[in-house]
């Protein structure tokens, strides 16, 4: 169930999903965390079903456009962040980290007041899932996603952004294969940001 109104109703169709870490800590600045979740998606692709069409990850949260081939995504995308919150936590207290007493202290007191979690809660609750309905919307998502990196100022390029999907649709240089949309209408785009180099 998700809160605020937010719940995926037909589980196997693509939703566009959002996972924030919690505290909007910026796990994810460091290269380590991103590639667990890299290999955390391939292997759901491989392995559970994932058919994913678009991703990006931020500093301290992840954006995808997933479905699910045994119309499970509920399911799906639960595994996916208790894998990978379980493995981040694992590299965070093991592996040389500046941040590690306070981000660990952070995990542990969003924990509290939830009986389920044993010690530490990585990701928050809920994922807003926005069911796909059609190609249009599905290209304003997969367009939001692929700019996150520029409007962040990152990059000036969509593409340039190593750790998400843009590049799989426009130079195949990428870090996860995935599945590939058909080519947007050109009246899905923001014709805004490519006037002002905020392209692709």
């Amino acid at each position: 169930m998700e809160g605020n109104g937010y719940k995926i109703y037909d589980q196997t169709k693509a939703h566009f999903i959002t996972a924030t870490v919690i505290d909007w800590v910026d796990v994810f600045s460091r290269k380590a965390y991103r590639d667990i979740v890299i290999e955390s998606l391939n292997f759901c692709i491989k392995n559970k079903g994932m058919i994913l069409y678009g991703y990006v990850i931020m500093s301290n949260h992840i954006h995808l456009v997933v479905q699910s081939k045994e119309g499970k995504l509920s399911d799906l995308i639960r595994d996916f962040k208790k894998f990978t919150a379980k493995s981040i936590l694992e590299t965070i207290e093991n592996e040389p980290e500046s941040r590690r007493d306070w981000m660990l202290k952070r995990f542990e007191f969003a924990c509290k007041s939830h009986s389920r979690n044993e010690k530490y809660q990585f990701w928050q609750y809920g994922n807003h899932p926005e069911e796909i309905y059609t190609e249009k919307f599905l290209w304003q998502k997969l367009d939001y996603i692929h700019l996150n990196p520029v409007r962040a100022g990152i990059v000036e390029k969509a593409s340039h952004y190593l750790y998400s999907s843009a590049s799989n649709y426009v130079n195949g240089n990428v870090l996860l294969k995935i599945e590939i949309a058909q080519n947007p209408v050109i009246d899905v785009l923001n014709p805004n940001a490519f006037a002002n180099g905020l392209s692709w």
